[in-house]
């Protein structure tokens, strides 16, 4: 057989490009007219596979977060997959060495990364202890959510240990070495209705969600409070309603303060506030959901503005905002939790 020079390979085929994005445009919004359940779970299920290994001693606070926003998506996950999970989940809490130390002013919770975890003492006790409130809810929800069973969790070093963060003012710091305090770590109201982060700030749409459904929790209002006859209440029930419902903007969606534009999360936010009150029903839910179709990408998931690419947080807060309008084929929500009311069973 004769020699000959070797043929140069074969350009590689032309990329073929989303004509609707191409000269290296922004994606447009979704032309889709309705809820895209399927792309936002391939959307989520990506994003969670992107996600470090579970051994990954450099996941971050972050990550945690995402678990827990990734559980909207009722994504597939094997029994295999949630072990896995709910072992790193347990992993993050800080014990203390004796009941005795359950009053040295820490908070025994768990802590957000592996890099906020010290190791053990030669003698096995917990030197740096940098647990944090934030942290503890994220992993008590993803616990929840993937069906482990709370009862195995040292619950009473939590619960006991975390009297040492509230303060004199009711409120609570997040970590026992000391931070802000404000009403993410109760999870104030002002005189337009609303409740601002601290007492005299501005109403702000995050800020009321935590407060109204901290009092829901603790037994100081009822459900569906608009609707008992002579229901009394330790808040202005009137006007904060009629500050809700002027959070809805033009275009359908709910902003977080006035004057504000409307953002995906806060048809969560301020939405599940109306859901606790019984107002709900007094808000123009089609115009919701045609300004949530905007924000819904034709990749999966949501961004915060209509138009914009999606992200974890967004995609969370418009799946949620989608299951308060009774979308077919979403789990309901525990509206004061932020959890599906599947995984809210035997709190």
């Amino acid at each position: 057989m004769g020699t000959s020079a070797e043929e140069p390979p074969s350009p590689p085929p032309p990329l073929e490009w989303d004509q609707s994005s191409s000269d290296g445009e922004e994606p447009s919004p979704s032309t889709s007219i309705s809820f895209d359940r399927d792309r936002h779970v391939a959307y989520l299920e990506m994003m969670y596979q992107m996600l470090p290994a579970i051994t990954n001693r450099k996941r971050s606070i972050a990550h945690s977060r995402l678990l827990h926003h990734f559980r909207p998506g009722h994504a597939r996950c094997s029994r295999s997959n949630k072990d896995a999970v709910a072992s790193w989940v347990l992993s993050f809490q800080a014990h203390p060495g004796d009941k005795n130390q359950l009053n040295n002013g820490q908070f025994y919770g768990f802590q957000g990364s592996r890099s906020s975890q010290f190791p053990l003492g030669c003698d096995g006790v917990l030197i740096h202890n940098l647990s944090h409130l934030a942290s503890t809810y994220c992993a008590l929800a993803t616990l929840k959510t993937v069906g482990y069973n709370l009862s195995n969790v040292d619950s009473k070093s939590i619960l006991t240990s975390m009297r040492n963060l509230q303060q004199p003012d009711g409120s609570f710091l997040p970590i026992h070495i000391g931070a802000e305090t404000d009403l993410r770590f109760v999870y104030c109201a002002v005189y337009d209705g609303g409740f601002g982060m601290v007492p005299g700030s501005e109403s702000h749409g995050g800020g009321t969600y935590c407060a109204v459904a901290s009092l829901r929790l603790m037994g100081f209002m009822e459900d569906d409070v608009l609707s008992t006859s002579g229901a009394s209440s330790v808040i202005d029930l009137p006007l904060l309603l009629e500050w809700c419902l002027q959070r809805q903007a033009a275009d359908g969606g709910f902003q977080g303060r006035p004057n504000k534009p409307s953002d995906t999360c806060y048809a969560f936010w301020v939405g599940a506030v109306l859901r606790i009150l019984g107002g709900y029903k007094l808000i123009d839910g089609k115009a919701l959901r045609e300004f949530l179709i905007t924000c819904q990408s034709k990749y999966g998931g949501f961004g915060k503005f209509p138009g914009e690419l999606p992200d974890i947080y967004h995609s969370y807060y418009g799946c949620t905002a989608f299951s308060l309008l009774e979308e077919p084929g979403l789990n309901s929500l525990s509206f004061e939790l932020g959890i599906t009311d599947v995984a809210a069973l035997g709190i």
